[in-house]
């Protein structure tokens, strides 16, 4: 898969990946969302959270990859 697909998921993004710091609390919404946005931005990932990017339909090949 082509490293600037908006579907490819680098090796070391795994789901224990710690994305910004501070964690998220419930006094620091808004700093925290910014700074998750532009780290989302940054790894091509944020159409997946703000649904810019349709989800596939079942039969396209890039299903198993949007639900990856």
């Amino acid at each position: 898969m082509d490293n600037d697909s908006i579907f490819y998921v680098h090796p070391s993004e795994g789901l224990n990946s710690v994305l910004v710091t501070p964690l998220l609390t419930g006094s620091n919404y808004l700093a925290w969302s910014r700074s998750m946005r532009r780290a989302l931005g940054a790894k091509n990932k944020l159409a997946f959270v703000d649904r810019s990017t349709p989800i596939p339909d079942l039969m396209d090949l890039n299903r198993s990859a949007w639900e990856r």
